[in-house]
């Protein structure tokens, strides 16, 4: 039981001060730019900086949400988008 416990739980994990998320969009980009080149290098810069500031503008936890708004991921333990009353 030798695990290192966060000092908050509810703080996500970060390398440096990137986020998960942060460095999904990093690596999706430098993927990209590796296999297309030319604007894409830009790209590489350029989408996570965008993504900080649209991220600072929204709460915690928005892209997640959105991406079950459209349909590309499930949240577990919620009830579905269409419930109208939901009982706990």
């Amino acid at each position: 039981m030798d695990k290192k416990m966060p000092q908050y739980l509810s703080s996500p994990y970060q390398l440096l001060w990137f986020e998960p998320d942060d460095l999904s969009i990093m690596v999706i980009g430098y993927l990209l730019a590796m296999v297309f080149g030319g604007i894409f290098w830009l790209g590489m810069i350029a989408a996570p900086l965008s993504y900080g500031l649209l991220k600072r503008r929204y709460p915690r936890g928005f892209l997640r949400h959105m991406f079950y708004m459209i349909g590309w991921t499930k949240l577990h333990g919620y009830p579905t988008f269409f419930e109208e009353e939901f009982v706990e």
